[in-house]
């Protein structure tokens, strides 16, 4: 991940930067909310992580994040600080995405921006990747391969894959298949999913779509180019 941090306690940002660097993240390190805003608005980041008593004033990261998302910055922001308060939580919420309090666990501090980013990921993302540098377009109805050139599939095929590539880790059966795209034929055989599966393992190559032994079929490995 690359992260913006605000701070101005220099042993606590310190302390951060160095921390979630040896995670292996990239970290740009500000103590004034004016440099955090000019950071901010002209570099691209995963998660912004904002101090709230700052010098420039009390609420200075609530500000700060309300004018950046006043003007269409919309990257995560997790604020840091030693207010505990109802109030400030809510106000936290109300600008900001989520809300961590001082003293914290460093492991609580990655565990909650890997979250915000998968779930800003989530929001935003409308291609699911298949394996091999596939990828599966939700909104536009469309597969595209690694040259980001169109797969045509027929409208059965297209619904076979998307059950997959939304649940990649499921294992499917073939009744569960028969289910999800021959819902209105009850007399469908289960070897048309045999079928299928072949013409998307045709089309996308062999390692797609990966047979579970004694149960049925999963999306393959992503990331794992044909063999």
């Amino acid at each position: 991940m690359r992260l913006l941090l605000l701070e101005d306690d220099p042993r606590l940002h310190a302390l951060i930067v160095t921390g979630l660097r040896e995670a292996g993240h990239s970290v740009e390190g500000v103590t004034t909310a004016r440099l955090a805003y000019n950071v901010a608005m002209t570099g691209t980041f995963d998660a912004l992580i904002l101090d709230v008593m700052l010098p420039e004033g009390e609420d200075a990261g609530f500000l700060l994040a309300r004018r950046l998302r006043e003007e269409g910055q919309g990257t995560p922001i997790l604020f840091l600080t030693a207010r505990s308060d109802v109030e400030s939580r809510l106000q936290g919420l109300e600008v900001g995405d989520d809300h961590l309090g001082k003293p914290f666990d460093f492991r609580e501090l990655r565990s909650r921006l890997a979250g915000l980013v998968r779930r800003a990921a989530g929001q935003a993302r409308s291609v699911l990747p298949l394996p091999g540098g596939a990828g599966l377009d939700v909104h536009r109805r469309e597969v595209l391969d690694a040259a980001a050139r169109p797969v045509p599939l027929t409208p059965r095929e297209f619904e076979l894959l998307e059950g997959f590539a939304l649940h990649p880790e499921r294992a499917y059966s073939r009744d569960d298949l028969l289910m999800r795209v021959w819902a209105g034929q009850p007399d469908t055989e289960s070897r048309v999913v045999d079928v299928y599966v072949g013409n998307l393992r045709r089309k996308l190559g062999e390692r797609v779509i990966v047979t579970v032994r004694g149960h049925g079929y999963r999306l393959g490995a992503l990331g794992e180019a044909d063999a």
